[in-house]
């Protein structure tokens, strides 16, 4: 059925015999072909390519995340270190206010 259909669009010297050389419709009928080959591997490539890329992007942003998450930790830690030393400089500075008010009351006046 296919041969007939080609047949009405001139000689193609690839599917029927006795022809001289290719015609305009043969000529047309295998860029065609090949312009569709080539637009597929082209394609498919750049699939191959976009789909590699989004892997690594995909990689990249949950070592990102768990480093954000890590860092949020580390953030929580030295907060409540810095809070815990804050308590405790407060309490040094208690102690030795009431350790001059001693040394004062305890002081012989002159």
């Amino acid at each position: 059925m296919v041969l007939p259909v080609l047949v009405v669009w001139g000689c193609m010297p690839e599917i029927t015999r006795g022809c001289a050389d290719m015609t305009n419709a043969s000529s047309t009928y295998l860029s065609i072909v090949i312009g569709a080959v080539v637009g597929a591997l082209i394609t498919w490539w750049v699939y191959k390519i976009q789909k590699n890329t989004t892997m690594t992007q995909e990689k990249t942003l949950s070592r990102i995340n768990a480093i954000e998450e890590s860092h949020d930790k580390v953030l929580k830690s030295i907060e409540i270190f810095q809070n815990h030393h804050e308590r405790i400089l407060n309490e040094i500075l208690s102690l030795d206010k009431k350790i001059d008010a001693m040394i004062e009351a305890i002081k012989p006046e002159k």
